[in-house]
């Protein structure tokens, strides 16, 4: 029974009144809703002191769970010498050549303070090297925040017709909606012939290798980078999930296809503000200002916070600590364990679901066939998901909005109460639906 105090009332109620996105908290029960007190490992505690099996972790960053000690001291053995500067810094360059070191298409890189800035960026480069405007995303995918990757994304409910875009939020002028064009995720041919129609109008082609818990076909991925590659036209990654959560090269180096450009960086942020572009030398070369001096094409990059020694050091700390033997088998380990669970409860209780994605990101969707792409995924039940969410809550499990992400750290106590929830929340999602 979750007990919720009236000081963390009051919390809750002045977040509303102060932050038009409320809480942020993943439930639409009132009484669910809660406002974090603290977090360590794979456990979060509300104001209450509720605690809870974290699913979300922060959305993702927490691979190694929160406040980890390598983060920790990171964080304390590099503040005390400034935390910003613009000018870069020893941290900022270590971790530039770890970042060449681990992922395939790295070459040369930049550093953000988000993923959003990071795909932003990886467009505009791809626009001054072939000299055209449009990107072709696939329908469904996230690719943060920007006016050009808020269409078609994992929100969109209607269908329009390929390659028609659909704003996912007012405040987009009109003038970018013909700018972005859709394919279908996991259908090659549909996508091959969609970009070979387009070969003269498109600057480049975004995708998440993983399009949030649709795993690829075989030689999807391969097919795309043949593709563009054919054309000339540069293939972006979005990694900003899969890099360093799929292993040290990411989904580039666990699918063995290698992009011209890849934005990434979670995984290795410990939660802070962090955004990485990396690729291909000929490409991010137009962000160096000395162009401008030569006359040549030049795409701007830079803010304020970007760089700063702070992320960097982190990063390096937790990419350390990836490089450690046995980080990457846990977590596998772990998140075979907890899907194997998810599996099986579904089927104890009889309720129509599947559950689609790899061991360290997967999601369940109440519907009979699994889902592959975004279209697919419209069968699920979409209550059903929302309500099992709130019983898991109840529980003390929480997870994403659309997805389980797994942490290194949680543990088999952790797996097993999880399992046991799995099991009490369909059984009673059964009992409500009947």
């Amino acid at each position: 029974m979750t007990v919720r105090t009236d000081e963390e009332r009051a919390l809750i109620a002045e977040a509303e009144r102060l932050f038009p996105t409320q809480t942020r908290c993943l439930t639409f029960d009132p009484e669910l809703n809660f406002c974090v007190g603290k977090a360590k490992g794979s456990h979060i505690w509300d104001v209450s002191g509720n605690e809870y099996i974290d699913y979300l972790l922060g959305s993702g960053p927490h691979v190694l769970g929160h406040a980890h000690p390598a983060v920790l001291e990171a964080l304390c053995s590099v503040a005390e010498g400034g935390t910003s500067h613009l000018i870069i810094n020893e941290q900022a360059i270590k971790l530039g050549q770890k970042i060449v070191e681990h992922i395939p298409c790295a070459e040369m890189v930049s550093l953000h303070s988000s993923g959003s800035e990071a795909t932003f960026f990886a467009m505009r480069l791809a626009r001054v090297y072939r000299k055209r405007d449009k990107i072709l995303k696939f329908e469904g995918a996230y690719h943060g925040m920007n006016d050009y990757a808020m269409m078609s994304n994992q929100w969109t409910m209607g269908s329009p017709a390929y390659p028609s875009a659909v704003p996912n939020t007012h405040g987009i002028p009109r003038a970018l909606h013909d700018q972005v064009l859709i394919a279908p995720y996991n259908d090659l041919d549909a996508a091959a012939s969609i970009i070979a129609a387009h070969r003269d109008e498109l600057a480049g082609v975004i995708v998440e290798p993983v399009q949030r818990t649709f795993a690829p076909k075989p030689g999807f991925l391969q097919g795309i980078r043949d593709v563009t590659a054919n054309f000339d036209i540069p293939l972006i990654f979005d990694e900003v999930v899969t890099g360093f959560r799929l292993g040290l090269g990411g989904a580039q180096g666990l699918y063995g296809v290698t992009p011209d450009l890849c934005a990434t960086g979670k995984a290795i942020s410990g939660g802070l503000p962090l955004g990485v572009l990396c690729g291909r030398r000929d490409i991010m070369e137009i962000a160096n200002p000395k162009r401008r001096l030569q006359m040549l094409p030049y795409s701007m990059q830079t803010g304020t916070f970007s760089s700063n020694p702070v992320c960097a050091s982190v990063a390096l700390a937790l990419i350390a600590e990836f490089e450690k033997p046995g980080t990457y088998m846990r977590l596998e380990e772990v998140g075979t364990k907890v899907r194997k669970g998810l599996r099986d409860a579904i089927e104890h209780s009889g309720i129509e679901a599947c559950v689609t994605g790899v061991p360290s990101v997967f999601e369940i969707w109440f519907c009979k066939d699994q889902p592959y792409d975004h279209r697919s995924s419209k069968a699920s039940d979409f209550y059903k998901n929302i309500r099992f969410s709130d019983l898991l809550l109840k529980q003390g499990v929480l997870k994403a909005a659309e997805k389980f992400f797994i942490s290194a750290v949680h543990t088999d106590e952790d797996i097993e109460q999880t399992v046991t929830a799995f099991h009490i929340a369909l059984e009673q999602l059964e009992k409500e639906v009947a």
